[in-house]
């Protein structure tokens, strides 16, 4: 069967990088079952030919009109697909969708009408946003670390900052490659146009967000950026619960050492 990878070497190697995440995310067990979704706007590789395939499925609503989506295509994780099937054959267990002229519905056209996640609302609402402030971020992850999932059943690490400025010290790197920190949004339905409009606020100010008890969603400007730093973030948790493991709140870097490096490497906040 052909596939819309054939003779598309960039398109190909964007959706495998998806695969190869896809392969991590599950094997750092932060994909159990079908768990997690990821979406890439694809729409800088879409030729004439693509652009004029005809559709494998009915017109889709999307739930809210998302104006700086029109004409756009998407490479969507499949709803109930699991990672681990996905890093091995990826267009099986996704697919590619068009977004139509209302803004509001989408289309599967390739390669197998195979049904994006049930987080696309959300996911979409994310690229519109990114869109329409000019961004440069292509891609989308949600995925459930284990380890910082925990810290969200701690009330007292939910307030504004907390867990950012936490994680910060537990390792410079966090600091530096997860220069924004982590927003925290309160629970809320998984998949909901709430989810959704609540995860858009947090990306005004962060790259990463943390849907409370849920798991963490992370843009970029290709997915392993976006996996990237939650892996960072997901480490410093890890350093955190240990020390907690062994008996001891951990120091954590001092203030006067965060502040050097923010100025040394040139960060925010």
């Amino acid at each position: 069967m052909k596939s819309i990878l054939d003779n598309r070497p960039q398109l190909s190697k964007q959706v495998y990088e998806v695969a190869e995440v896809a392969g991590y995310l599950w094997q750092k067990g932060w994909a159990e079952r079908n768990g997690g979704n990821i979406t890439i706007n694809i729409t800088d590789e879409i030729d004439d030919e693509i652009r004029k395939m005809p559709a494998i499925s009915d017109r889709v609503e999307i739930g809210k009109k998302l104006p700086n989506l029109k004409g756009c295509y998407f490479y969507c994780k499949g709803t109930n697909k699991r990672m681990r099937d996905l890093a091995r054959n990826p267009m099986d267990n996704g697919s590619v969708i068009r977004i139509l002229d209302d803004c509001s519905s989408y289309e599967i056209i390739a390669d197998n009408p195979v049904k994006p996640t049930s987080e696309l609302p959300s996911h979409l609402s994310m690229h519109n946003f990114l869109i329409g402030k000019g961004s440069t971020y292509k891609a989308a992850l949600h995925t459930h670390p284990i380890d910082l999932i925990a810290m969200t059943h701690n009330p007292e690490f939910l307030a504004k900052d907390k867990l950012t400025y936490l994680l910060w010290s537990m390792i410079p790197e966090t600091r530096a490659f997860c220069p924004k920190g982590l927003g925290i949004i309160p629970y809320k339905m998984p998949g909901s146009i709430d989810l959704a409009e609540a995860t858009i606020k947090e990306l005004e100010d962060y790259d990463v967000v943390m849907w409370e008890k849920h798991g963490v969603c992370s843009v970029g400007e290709n997915i392993m950026e976006a996996f990237d730093m939650v892996d960072t973030l997901s480490k410093s948790a890890q350093i955190y619960l240990t020390a907690k493991s062994m008996g001891f709140e951990p120091e954590g870097t001092s203030k006067e050492d965060m502040d050097a490096l923010k100025i040394a490497f040139n960060l925010p906040k």
